[in-house]
C-alpha cells in the first residue's frame, strides 16, 4: 500500500493519495482543485487514479474531484447521507457512487468502510481503511475529513453563520456529540488522517501535527472529555472564529458544480498604469499583492492590498467580490502560484495581470498612508485627534482591547463602511499589524483617506502603552 500526504499551507488543507501498488490503482481523499501534485505522483509511482473520495461538501476550498474526473475519468465516491438540502447536484454524466453508513467498497486490495459522522455537516462521512494486501483483517486508520482534527473537532455552526441556514448550529452540535461517541468506540491504535491543520477556520483549536490516533484524541482532545451533551454543545459553540464570506460560495460550488480550470478566462497582460486606472474607473477590482509596507508608501488609488503570503487565500476569500472581474498587480514570477491560490477558493473571474513595479513606476500620483507606532497612536488619541478601529476577530477583541476602540472585523469591513466614523483620523489596529494593513487598503479604496495604520498592533500596544497606564 502507498499513502501520501499533501498539504496546502494557504488553506491549511490536507489531502491524501492512497494506492494499491499490486494493482496499480489509487484514490485521492478530499482532493484540492490543483491536481498537478497527484498527477506527478501517479506518473512517478506508475499508478492509475481511479477514485476521488469526498468526506463532505466542503465550505473552505473548491474540491478537485471534477478535475480528476476530467483528467483521468476518475469515479467519485460521495455521501448520500443528510436530507435533500445536502445531496450533490453535480453528478450528471460523471461516474460516481453514493455512500451511506455501513457501505463498503474496494480499490485493488484496499477496503474502505463508510462511517456516517454528522456534526460539522449533516452529510459528513469518514472512511476506515483496511489494507488486505498483506495479512490485515482490521482497519489501520480513518480519514475523518472535518469531523475529528488533531486536538479539535469540526465546528457545527458554519451552515448557520456562513450559509444562513437557521437553527443548524444547535442540531449540528447535538449530532457531533453522538458522532464523537461512535468515534470513542473505535480501537485506540487506529491512525487518524484529518482534512485540516492549524490555521483552518473549520475549527477553533486545530493542532499543527499532520496525523494522530484515536487513543491520543480520546485522551487529549478537549472535545472528547464530555459525558453530557448540554455541556459539550455549549463548549463547542463558544469561541468559534468568524467564518469567511467565501464559505457560503464554496458550499454552493461544491454542491452544484464549478467550471473546470481549463475553461476559465484567458488572462491578458496589462502594461500601463493608465489601463489599470481605467479598469478601476469602470468598477473592476484590482488587487495589489505586494508587501503592505511597499503598498503603504505608494499605490494606485482604488486598489486593495492583500500581500501574497500564507494568509493570502483566506483574506482574498473575505475581501474579493466573486461577481466582479478581478485584475492582479504582482511580481509576475508568482503569477501561476497566485492563480492556484485564487482558484482554490473559487475566485475564477480573473481577467488580467500586470507587473506591479513596472506599472507603478508609470503612475503620476500615487496614494499612500502613514504607519504609526503604538506610542504615536496613543498620543493622537489622548489629544482627541483620532480614534482606534480594531479589526481583529470578535474573540480577540473580547479577550482585551484598547479603551474606547470601535470594533469591525477586517473581513466584514467592506460591507460595514457606513459604520466607520470619518470625523476623526482612524487608527487602524489588529493584533500585529498585518490585518490592519489590509483594512487600511479597503478603507482607502473606498475613499476613506484620513487614516493611519498602527504597526505592531495590540501586542505592541500592550508593551509600549499599557504598562505606562498601569
Amino acid at each position: 500500500m502507498l499513502l501520501r500526504y499533501f498539504y496546502d499551507e494557504k488553506l491549511a488543507h490536507a489531502s491524501y493519495v492512497v494506492g494499491c501498488q499490486k494493482t496499480g490503482e489509487a484514490v485521492v481523499v478530499d482532493p484540492m482543485r490543483d491536481i498537478t501534485a497527484y498527477e506527478e505522483l501517479a506518473k512517478k509511482e506508475k499508478l492509475n487514479i481511479v477514485g476521488a473520495l469526498e468526506t463532505h461538501i466542503h465550505a473552505d476550498f473548491v474540491s478537485g474531484s471534477r478535475e480528476l474526473n476530467d483528467r483521468f475519468g476518475t469515479k467519485l465516491y460521495v455521501s448520500d447521507e443528510g436530507d435533500a438540502d445536502w445531496k450533490y447536484q453535480n453528478l450528471d454524466g460523471i461516474s460516481h457512487q453514493l455512500l451511506k453508513d455501513g457501505d463498503q467498497f474496494k480499490i485493488g486490495n484496499l477496503v474502505f468502510d463508510v462511517m456516517h459522522t454528522p456534526g460539522h455537516t449533516p452529510e459528513s462521512i469518514s472512511f476506515l481503511l483496511t489494507d488486505k494486501g498483506g495479512s490485515a483483517d482490521k482497519p489501520m486508520g480513518i480519514f475523518t475529513g472535518d469531523f475529528v482534527f488533531v486536538g479539535d473537532v469540526g465546528r457545527p455552526d458554519l451552515l448557520e453563520k456562513a450559509a444562513g441556514i437557521q437553527g443548524t448550529s444547535d442540531s449540528g452540535a447535538a449530532s457531533m456529540f453522538k458522532s464523537i461517541e461512535r468515534f470513542k468506540a473505535l480501537p485506540d491504535y487506529l491512525q487518524v488522517w484529518p482534512a485540516h491543520g492549524a490555521g483552518s477556520a473549520c475549527g477553533k483549536a486545530l493542532g499543527a501535527v499532520p496525523s494522530t490516533t484515536v487513543g491520543y484524541e480520546k485522551a487529549f482532545n478537549w472535545a472528547m472529555q464530555f459525558d453530557d451533551e448540554a455541556s459539550f454543545k455549549k463548549a463547542l459553540l463558544e469561541g468559534q472564529p468568524e467564518p469567511p464570506y467565501y464559505f457560503a460560495v464554496m458550499k454552493s460550488v461544491n454542491k452544484v458544480g464549478q467550471k473546470l480550470i481549463k475553461d476559465l478566462p484567458e488572462l491578458k497582460e496589462i502594461t500601463s498604469a493608465a489601463d489599470i486606472e481605467a479598469l478601476l474607473a469602470e468598477g473592476k477590482q484590482v488587487l495589489d499583492m505586494r508587501p503592505a509596507d511597499a503598498y503603504s508608501k505608494g499605490h494606485i488609488q482604488g486598489t486593495i492590498n492583500i500581500p501574497f503570503n500564507n494568509s493570502f487565500t483566506n483574506w482574498a476569500g473575505w475581501v474579493v467580490a466573486y461577481n466582479k472581474p478581478l485584475y492582479l498587480l504582482l511580481d509576475t514570477e508568482v503569477l501561476d502560484e497566485a492563480l492556484v491560490a485564487l482558484h482554490s477558493v473559487g475566485i475564477d473571474e480573473v481577467y488580467g495581470f500586470a507587473e506591479a513595479e513596472t506599472v507603478l513606476a508609470q503612475a503620476d500620483n500615487l496614494a499612500s498612508y502613514e504607519n504609526v507606532s503604538p506610542s504615536e497612536a496613543n498620543e493622537m488619541v489622548e489629544k482627541g485627534e483620532a480614534y482606534v478601529l480594531d479589526v481583529r476577530n470578535q474573540t480577540e477583541f473580547d479577550e482585551g482591547h484598547i479603551d474606547n476602540a470601535e470594533h469591525i472585523m477586517v473581513g466584514t469591513l467592506k460591507n460595514r463602511l457606513d459604520e466607520v466614523d470619518t470625523d476623526k483620523t482612524i487608527i487602524v489596529q489588529c493584533q500585529a499589524g498585518a490585518r490592519s494593513a489590509i483594512a487600511a487598503s479597503v478603507l482607502k479604496a473606498n475613499g476613506i483617506d484620513n487614516l493611519v495604520n498602527m504597526t505592531g498592533g495590540y501586542s505592541k500596544w500592550q508593551q509600549e502603552v499599557a504598562p505606562v497606564k498601569q
